[in-house]
């Protein structure tokens, strides 16, 4: 069963009677505050069948080598996909295939070093699936010194429970991302200078390495940015170096957001390249869908031939938005957590709707005479971001951010999927 849309004259008694999961665990599988239930609401019911892959097929394959790379039967991959005609595969088809060998994937967890979260709690709830902790963010000064955070508790957090912590190194200044900072930095002298600074914290401190999260650097700077990547994996050695970079399907070098980031060339110094599909929708935009599937798959696509795919990672929110209509300049859409988001429709009594394409829940509702309208992510909205994952054989995923609790997500991830520490 796994995941259940919620019909109406549906309860939880009756949830759980059929599917024999108790109340209580549904509840709390799905952050529920409540006993009620609304029309549309995606939730997820934790049961005893194997996980099921997501496989592109590819020239030569047949069901019997799917079956044996998968350690699985062909009579099951059939079960699970009634349409296909079994004799006949066509590549670039896309099959769901039931085995207990789980996608193997690494993640990274944002956590907001200078908006502190509760996050040892969290962190204990769902240590096990996390490989890397960024934390965000430390910035620098226009000679190259590094600006620190209070880190020493999350640190000793880290250690305990088995997660490799990476340091956030950004052009983040007084709550924004600074192009003339970046600017500045990225001269040769001063990002020399920048780069031993972030050396030494690094090996001070313990880091197992660091997260780059550099935005809006003037697109003039793509080759100096590439260097200073570079010299900075020098820098580092051994240790981790991870990149965030804005998503793109194509490669203009006078955008002003992306134009900055050479795919090919950063794909062949850093460790990890993370590609942010997240924000398709945001605060200061029209209401959209945060991140819809085939936006991601056309950035995936994009990335794919440009950098080893073992070394990409694809971002996942776990968030949404709430704006207030109508639009006007002074109006920035409040960002929430998916489970406030999922519950906040449960309040106001709404149904939610599934958008198909872009595989993604949203709502409308009327509080103080205003209209919202919310988009937000769910536990089938990212059972399909997982499935893109798997087709395209990617490290893994990162997830912004740590504090925003999603209970649904972290339930998905411990049955389906074996992340690597």
């Amino acid at each position: 069963m796994a995941i259940y849309t919620v019909k109406p004259g549906d309860t939880l008694w009756k949830i759980s009677t059929f599917s024999r999961v108790p109340i209580l665990t549904l509840m709390q599988v799905n952050g529920l505050t409540s006993s009620a239930l609304i029309p549309g609401l995606n939730m997820y019911i934790p049961d005893q069948t194997p996980p099921v892959r997501f496989y592109q097929v590819k020239m030569g394959d047949t069901l019997w080598r799917i079956s044996q790379k998968f350690s699985t039967t062909i009579q099951a991959i059939i079960r699970e996909n009634p349409t296909i005609d079994p004799n006949v595969l066509t590549v670039g088809q896309r099959l769901r295939i039931p085995t207990w060998q789980k996608y193997s994937m690494q993640s990274l967890v944002f956590f907001d070093a200078f908006d502190p979260s509760p996050y040892f709690d969290i962190l204990r709830e769902i240590a096990s699936s996390i490989t890397y902790l960024a934390v965000f963010t430390y910035s620098f000064t226009r000679t190259g010194s590094l600006i620190e955070v209070s880190d020493e508790e999350i640190l000793a957090a880290c250690k305990q429970f088995n997660i490799r912590p990476l340091m956030v190194v950004s052009n983040y200044d007084k709550g924004t991302f600074s192009t003339e900072l970046a600017d500045q930095v990225l001269n040769t002298s001063v990002r020399q200078t920048l780069i031993k600074n972030i050396g030494t914290a690094v090996r001070t401190k313990g880091y197992a390495g660091v997260s780059i999260d550099f935005e809006f650097v003037p697109p003039a700077r793509r080759n100096d940015f590439t260097s200073f990547l570079r010299e900075l994996k020098t820098e580092l050695g051994n240790r981790i170096l991870q990149i965030n970079a804005h998503a793109k399907s194509s490669d203009d070098p006078t955008n002003r957001l992306t134009g900055f980031l050479d795919y090919s060339a950063i794909g062949q110094v850093v460790d990890i390249m993370a590609v942010m599909t997240i924000d398709y929708g945001y605060a200061i935009g029209p209401p959209d869908p945060i991140a819809p599937v085939w936006w991601i798959e056309q950035v995936l696509r994009y990335a794919t031939t440009l950098v080893n795919r073992r070394k990409l990672m694809m971002a996942i929110s776990l968030y949404g938005y709430d704006w207030t209509l109508p639009q006007v300049p002074s109006r920035v859409a409040t960002m929430l957590s998916a489970n406030t988001a999922q519950n906040r429709a449960i309040t106001n009594g709404v149904r939610i709707q599934y958008d198909v394409r872009a595989q993604a829940p949203n709502y409308r509702y009327t509080s103080n005479a205003l209209q919202h309208t919310v988009w937000f992510e769910d536990v089938k909205s990212v059972k399909a971001k997982y499935e893109l994952m798997d087709v395209y054989n990617l490290l893994g995923t990162t997830y912004w951010r740590l504090r925003f609790r999603f209970p649904q997500n972290w339930a998905y991830v411990r049955k389906n999927i074996l992340v690597v520490k």
